[in-house]
Order: structure tokens, then C-alpha cells, then sequence
């Protein structure tokens, strides 16, 4: 399902930025898509931490099986050493018993967040153990599908913006910014074309 602002946002981004004049027209109805639930969108994002997105998937793959369903409080019913045997790290498996725990005792206000600011979401996630500023910038993009964050932590949005506004020269993140003025309150939606141009093919987290 398209964000009901997608369409607006493109003809504001056409307007004002001649990149995105440019980027959108490219790949026609492609947009950004939410996919699974709040739960298992964080989960995914610990597991695929620091290691190639083939990896996170085979990891992936192999934790998914030994839940019952992925659910935090089945999650919480899992022996630390079948979830080292399917390839996370004792680290990672820390992190998501912590995000379970979250969730299962309601310490997360999955049902307020509809109504809650970027910021006070952003503050509540990276409470989690495992969990930064760019990983609760990407879940308010791909599942809360909020239409204005800027993730300036993010390399592909920072070498994107070098080679779409810069010819490739070194890109701060005062430079990053001044280029995403125009962009507003569509940030989002120009991240995801940014990232189109770096990369054809859409991720979902």
C-alpha cells in the first residue's frame, strides 16, 4: 500500500530539489512499503547489525524457525543455546530477550505511537538494549512509514547525497542537512529515492 502522502510528497520534491526532479520520474510506482509487525521489524534489524544483508537473511531464516510464532512472549521461551546455534551472537541474543522483554511487559506503547512525535518513539526505542538512533530512524520510516526523518547516521543516504549534489566530494552532515531543507516535510520519501539511486531495488525492513 502506498503512504497516502506519496504522491504529494513527489510533486513538492520535483518542485523544489532538481535531484529529486530528476531521480523520481525513474522508477515510476516503485515507493516505500511497511512490512510485518512492530516486533519483528526490530528483531530483524538486531539480527542484520554489522554483518551483509545474505548473512542477516540466513540468520534470519534459522532463528524465525525455533519459535512456536514469532511473538516476544514465545521468544522469551527460547534456550539461549538454540539461539547461538542459529548463528547470533551472544550479544544479539541479549539483545532481543531486552526487546522481548520490552514488548511483553508493555514497557514499549506500541498503541500510542500512531499519536506520538518522531522523538518521543526515537526515545523510547533506543531504551532497548541493541537499539540506536538509526535503527529507530529506520523503523519509523519502514513500518511507522512517518514522512519526514532524516537518518544522518545512514551511509547510503550520506554517499548519495555526494554523488547526486556534490560530483562525489566528502559530504559533512551540515552539508546533508542544507541539501534536505528543501526536502522537508517530505525527508523521508527522498531518503528512499536517495537510496533508489544508490540501489535500484527496494529494501523492507
Amino acid at each position: 500500500m502506498k503512504p497516502e502522502y506519496w504522491d504529494e510528497a513527489c510533486k513538492h520534491l520535483a518542485k523544489k530539489d532538481r535531484v529529486m526532479k530528476r531521480l523520481i520520474p525513474q522508477f515510476g510506482e516503485a515507493c516505500l512499503e511497511s512490512r510485518g509487525d512492530a516486533f519483528v521489524t526490530l528483531a530483524r534489524s538486531i539480527v542484520g547489525q554489522q554483518i551483509s544483508v545474505k548473512a542477516a537473511q540466513t540468520v534470519w531464516d534459522r532463528f524465525h524457525l525455533l519459535p512456536k510464532k514469532m511473538t516476544p512472549g514465545h521468544v522469551l521461551k527460547l534456550k539461549v543455546d538454540d539461539m547461538r546455534a542459529a548463528g547470533l551472537s551472544a550479544r544479539k541474543v541479549e539483545y532481543l530477550v531486552d526487546l522481548a522483554i520490552h514488548f511483553d511487559s508493555a514497557k514499549v506503547h506500541v498503541k500510542d505511537w500512531a499519536a506520538m512525535d518522531d522523538e518521543a518513539i526515537i526515545a523510547e526505542l533506543i531504551a532497548i538494549r541493541g537499539i540506536g538512533r538509526w535503527t529507530a530512524e529506520m523503523f519509523l520510516i519502514f513500518y511507522l512509514m512517518r514522512p519526514n526523518v532524516l537518518p544522518l547516521d545512514d551511509v547510503g543516504l550520506i554517499n548519495g547525497i555526494s554523488k547526486g549534489y556534490f560530483s562525489g566530494e566528502v559530504v559533512s552532515r551540515s552539508d546533508a542537512r542544507e541539501v534536505a531543507a528543501a526536502w522537508a516535510p517530505y525527508c523521508s520519501v527522498a531518503t528512499w529515492y536517495i537510496w533508489r539511486s544508490l540501489d535500484p531495488v527496494p529494501v523492507a525492513y
